[in-house]
């Protein structure tokens, strides 16, 4: 059952119990008669109305990401608002069924009574969905912790494994007599995706600046070994730069390129990485490069193979849920292009 069913399940429940409940005890002293089922009924109907539009206010407000004493502060106005309406309600409902008594109705008394208990149900019902969310929340936390330790492992393997640090060795091994300057501009490239790849567990997302530095890095060793063979082109626009992203994802998505596309052709081939915000606020992340997709080579893993394309897809859907994307696909019969679409934030409850 999905999240949203979910909710409407237990709302109805929850609040048609809360009608029936009031109905048992009301027939327990004189019986229940129309006009009572179509009260109580219509009570439930304006508690669930009410809380769902409470909801949609936490959620279009992203009240779960802040502080607890401001979520607090404004949780108490709110069901201090709900509340009120509530007991205007409760007056409208008995004027539509006749059995408003202004006299009685009408009491401060009654009506502070009215309104601290629907404050209280209002109460249990905000702290049930907090909690919730709360704890679906943590269990995301955990899942993402579980996963992200066998993504490091496979990554390792897959993305920095020996073939790619051979050849980066020798590459710069080549410049050393050749140009000692570039050689050890070259190591402190390598070293910085080594380290960068090792830590990349300890952060659930980095800051778009630090992913891109590294591919950067990735992408100067690689056009040393590859010389005049590969062509790179950026295309970033400033907004990308306000977004976080995943560690090591775009980097994959490169490497896949340059593995699978590049290295696999005699005259080498163009490699462009272009990163903007789309139209819905996402980040939207391009890799174009040249060559042609062979779907068993991303999609299955052969020999050890397709741990980045899987890894990026997996951890794509335990940070952002479904609000994100990975599709990859040929453009015309020279390019590959590989297209992600993030949000700005990582998966929140609500």
């Amino acid at each position: 059952m999905n999240r949203i069913r979910l909710y409407w399940s237990l709302q109805i429940l929850g609040w048609s119990s809360y009608a029936l409940i009031n109905l048992f005890f009301v027939s327990l002293d004189r019986g229940i008669s129309t006009v009572q089922i179509g009260a109580f009924t219509s009570l439930a109907a304006f508690y669930l109305i009410s809380t769902h539009i409470f909801r949609n206010i936490v959620k279009k407000y992203d009240w779960l990401n802040l502080t607890f004493s401001r979520l607090l502060i404004n949780t108490l106005i709110g069901l201090g608002l709900l509340s009120v309406f509530n007991m205007i309600a409760q007056i409208i409902i008995n004027l539509i069924f006749d059995t408003l008594d202004p006299e009685v109705d009408f009491r401060p008394v009654v009506i502070s009574v009215n309104i601290f208990v629907s404050f209280l149900f209002y109460s249990l019902w905000s702290m049930l969905y907090f909690l919730f969310h709360f704890l679906d929340n943590y269990n995301q936390s955990l899942k993402y912790q579980a996963k992200i330790n066998e993504i490091q492992l496979n990554h390792l393997k897959s993305q920095l494994n020996p073939h790619f640090i051979f050849n980066a060795l020798n590459s710069v091994r080549a410049l050393v007599d050749e140009d000692p300057k570039k050689a050890k501009l070259a190591i402190t490239q390598l070293s910085n995706i080594l380290r960068f790849s090792l830590m990349m567990d300890r952060k659930r997302t980095i800051d778009f600046e630090d992913e891109i530095n590294t591919v950067k890095d990735y992408l100067n060793l690689e056009s040393i070994r590859f010389e005049e063979r590969l062509t790179i082109k950026y295309n970033i626009e400033p907004a990308a730069y306000d977004f976080k992203v995943p560690p090591m994802m775009l980097q994959t998505i490169v490497e896949n390129a340059i593995k699978h596309g590049i290295s696999n052709r005699v005259k080498g081939g163009v490699i462009e990485v272009k990163c903007y915000e789309g139209i819905t606020d996402d980040l939207v992340i391009q890799v174009k490069n040249s060559g042609q997709l062979k779907s068993s080579v991303f999609t299955k893993k052969r020999d050890g193979e397709g741990h980045g394309i899987s890894n990026t897809i997996q951890r794509l859907k335990l940070i952002y849920g479904n609000r994100s994307s990975f599709k990859i696909y040929n453009s015309g019969d020279e390019f590959v292009v590989t297209e992600i679409k993030i949000p700005k934030q990582s998966l929140t409850l609500g």
